[in-house]
Formats: C-alpha cells, sequence, structure tokens
C-alpha cells in the first residue's frame, strides 16, 4: 500500500511538473486546450462504447448517445484546430444541462412530463394515484402515500410506505390481506414480524402459525410465542408440531434428537432421556470423524445426569484441542 501511495504521488508530481513547464514555455492556452481534448477524448470514448451498446440493445437511447457521441468528436476537433472555441463552451453548457435533466429525470422514473409539473393533491384528484403516490412519498408524506397506493392497487408499496411511517399495524394487515389473497406464504411471515412489531402478538402468533404450514421448522418459534402471550393450550399445540417436524427430520439426520430431546423436555415428556441418548449415540459417532464433537458428547451426558462419562468426553475434547 505505501508503495502504491509512492507510485502515485510521484505520477501527481509529474504530472504538476509538466503543466508547470507547458505554462512556462508555451502559456496557458496550451495547457486548457490539453486539458479539455484529454477531457473530450474520454467522453468520446465513453459515448462510442455507449452507442454500440444501445445499438446492439436496440435501445431507444442510442439515439442519444449518437447525439453525444458526435458533439464529442466535435469538441475533440475544436481543440484541436481551435478555430471556434466558444463552441467547445456551448457543448460543456448543453453536457451540464442534459447531466441536470437527466438526473431530474432519474429521480421520478416512472412519471410522465406532464405529472412530473403536476402537485400531488391534482394528480390525486385526477385519479392517477400510482404518480400520486409517488409524489407523496417523495415528500415523505407516507400516509398519503399508502392511501393512494391503496387506491392504485399497489398494496405491497402502500405496506412500504405505512412501515415508514411507523404504522407497523397498518403494514401487517395489508401483508395478511396479500396472504389470503395471493395464497403465498412469505407475506405471512411479513404480517407476523410486522405485527409484532406493533406489539399485537396475538395476531403475530397466527400470522406465524400459518407460516409454519408451510416452513415447520417454525413451529417451535410460534409455540414460543404462544407462551409469550400466555396461550398454553395453543402453545402446547405447537410444541407438538414442532416436535413431529423433529423426530422426522432425526430419522434422515441424527443431530436433530438434540431439538427433539428440548422440545420433550418443554413438554414433560419421559421420552426426552431416550431421545438424549439418541442424540449421544449421534455424537459419539462424529467425534470419531471429529473430535470437536466430544463437546457435545459432554454436554449431553450432562442432561442424562451421567457426570463421570460427561467428565470423560470433556477430557477428550480438551486433548483434541492441544
Amino acid at each position: 500500500m505505501e508503495r502504491i501511495t509512492a507510485y502515485l504521488l510521484a505520477l501527481i508530481v509529474a504530472v504538476l511538473v509538466a503543466c508547470c513547464a507547458i505554462v512556462y514555455y508555451f502559456g496557458w492556452l496550451l495547457l486548457i486546450k490539453i486539458i479539455l481534448g484529454i477531457a473530450f477524448l474520454i467522453v468520446t470514448v465513453v459515448f462510442a462504447v455507449l452507442f454500440v451498446i444501445t445499438i446492439y440493445a436496440r435501445s431507444k437511447y442510442s439515439v442519444l448517445t449518437l447525439l453525444g457521441l458526435i458533439t464529442s468528436l466535435y469538441a475533440l476537433y475544436q481543440c484541436y484546430i481551435w478555430k471556434n472555441p466558444i463552441h467547445i463552451v456551448y457543448i460543456i453548457v448543453a453536457y451540464v444541462l442534459a447531466l441536470v435533466v437527466g438526473l431530474w429525470y432519474i429521480s421520478e422514473p416512472d412519471l410522465s412530463l406532464i405529472e412530473r409539473f403536476r402537485s400531488a393533491r391534482s394528480l390525486e384528484r385526477s385519479g392517477r394515484f400510482r404518480a400520486a403516490a409517488r409524489k407523496y412519498e417523495k415528500r415523505e408524506e407516507y400516509y398519503k402515500a399508502a392511501d393512494c397506493y391503496i387506491k392504485a392497487g399497489m398494496l405491497e408499496s402502500a405496506a412500504w410506505c405505512y412501515e415508514k411511517a411507523g404504522a407497523y399495524g397498518r403494514s401487517a394487515e395489508i401483508y395478511e390481506k396479500l396472504a389470503r389473497e395471493k395464497n403465498e406464504s412469505y407475506y405471512w411471515k411479513e404480517a407476523y414480524e410486522f405485527y409484532k412489531k406493533s406489539g399485537n402478538l396475538r395476531k403475530a402468533c397466527e400470522c406465524l402459525e400459518r407460516y409454519a404450514k408451510d416452513e415447520p421448522w417454525f413451529w417451535e418459534d410460534v409455540a414460543k410465542l404462544w407462551e409469550e402471550v400466555g396461550d398454553e393450550g395453543r402453545a402446547r399445540e405447537a410444541w407438538m408440531k414442532a416436535l413431529d417436524y423433529y423426530i422426522k427430520e432425526a430419522e434422515g439426520e441424527g443431530v436433530f434428537w438434540e431439538d427433539v430431546a428440548k422440545v420433550y423436555e418443554r413438554l414433560g415428556d419421559e421420552k426426552a432421556e431416550e431421545a438424549w441418548m439418541k442424540f449421544v449415540e449421534y455424537c459419539e459417532r462424529e467425534a470419531e470423524k471429529d473430535p470437536s464433537w466430544w463437546k457435545h458428547v459432554a454436554e449431553a451426558y450432562e442432561k442424562l445426569g451421567m457426570t463421570e462419562k460427561a467428565e470423560e468426553a470433556r477430557k477428550k475434547y480438551e486433548e483434541s484441542r492441544r
């Protein structure tokens, strides 16, 4: 890094020395010509590349890139002959104006030219709800933007605006509606998160429960949330579903016996001991390949109250780390 910095400093010094030499021997005018020439050469290359790309893509912007290419070539030519330098100034001004207009266009790309000059209120009154929503959103009037998005049928955008406004409950309601209409589990997850943010834990539970039907590894989260709400009956139902899921997974991948054991413990079921033993067996097999698993063996034996075996496994783990 220090070498690169040194090279950069040397390059800067060399450029400054060259500039000073040009000014000293030939005057400021030649330096200006060289700087402008290099600048327009770069611009010409950029426009040439963009023109080729837009032509290949059959883009409507190929005309604009062609205009840019022609003007930059002309400016480059004028830098060489220096016959009409005022034309170079005109081209620079045109580029600046084009940049300003481009940035203005990009700021509201979805709006037509007429919509850009109308107020959000007038757009709303005329029924152009999408455009009005964009205007309100830009002004950070998120409630009005959300209302317009809803009228425009853009519910996800409305939910986003309510989120920005801190109205998490209303965002959740929209996602719940989308989940029912589109039958997509993703929206149940979103509804759950926003209901939880709004403090409506019961509704959050209901939405997460719907999500867990498609993504069963969330049943444990559902159970814990119902416990937080205080509904022990619904929590137990969710724990049982989580248990079913973990048992199925454990049959294919033994590491899930730990989850099975923990759920049995939450349910106060004596089968927890049997599950811990299966987890121990799995960990011991893994420890033969990877000694770091002895740590899990020790923890499982501790759960079973088998302190001697736990200590023995812990020693093996510590020895493997030396």
